[in-house]
């Protein structure tokens, strides 16, 4: 298919919750020149350890998944094995959805309604080094880069991350502390209000909290936040 696979099918693996429409996928793949279906993953964590038993040259991810959603199993695929490249393939293609999604690692972004020629061309461009993006994709990207950017955040103090706190759960714990709901907390990351909802209970269960509360004054604690000054 291309020099990357060598000549060979492109593997890949199909990740989607919803099992009709993963079983449609993976039927259409399976009729597609250059393309071999090596797995299929109802949730993220599935597809994060799929890659890991099957080594495919590409998932194709959905993005609103139970338990780990497409965009955190993205991040984790892209950290833990880098020569699998991602390719979300989703209803959604609002800035929530998409922004979130190439941070964290992918390398293509097409919408359900992409024909057949139009995945296999992603699958080609991502392999071969580029990116695997839908006409209208595109054209949202060029506006987002045209608007101006916010004023960059001043950098956090470094902090030794206590409870075995990861930076992110750190980063999540501070934002708690200054009184930003999950949905505020996930605009601010640029990450999906599931994901902050598993790094909130990642945290809570490392630190034995119970609620925000203990959460907020945890961080005060541990100079992850300062106090309001009164």
């Amino acid at each position: 298919m291309t020099e990357e696979t060598g000549g060979k099918p492109a593997r890949v693996v199909v990740a989607d919750d919803q099992t009709v429409v993963r079983e449609g996928i993976v039927m259409l793949l399976g009729l597609l020149p250059g393309i071999e279906v090596v797995g299929s993953a109802a949730d993220g964590d599935e597809a994060v350890k799929l890659v890991a038993e099957v080594a495919p040259d590409v998932v194709l991810m959905d993005l609103r998944m139970p338990r780990c959603d497409g965009v955190e199993a993205t991040r984790r695929i892209r950290a833990e094995h880098p020569g699998t490249q991602v390719v979300i393939l989703t209803t959604y293609a609002d800035d929530e959805s998409l922004f979130p999604a190439l941070r964290a690692g992918a390398r293509g972004y097409l919408t359900k309604d992409a024909g057949g020629d139009e995945i296999v061309r992603a699958v080609e461009s991502v392999l071969s080094g580029d990116a695997g993006l839908s006409p209208g994709i595109q054209r949202r990207l060029l506006e987002r880069l045209s608007e101006p950017g916010p004023e960059p955040r001043p950098a956090a103090p470094a902090v030794e991350a206590p409870d075995g706190l990861t930076v992110r759960e750190c980063e999540v714990l501070a934002l708690i502390a200054e009184g930003m709901s999950n949905q505020e907390i996930a605009g601010r990351l640029h990450v999906s209000t599931a994901t902050v909802k598993t790094h909130i209970n990642n945290l809570f269960a490392k630190a034995g909290l119970k609620d925000r509360a203990q959460a907020v004054r945890y961080a005060y604690a541990h100079g992850l936040a300062q106090p309001p000054v009164r």
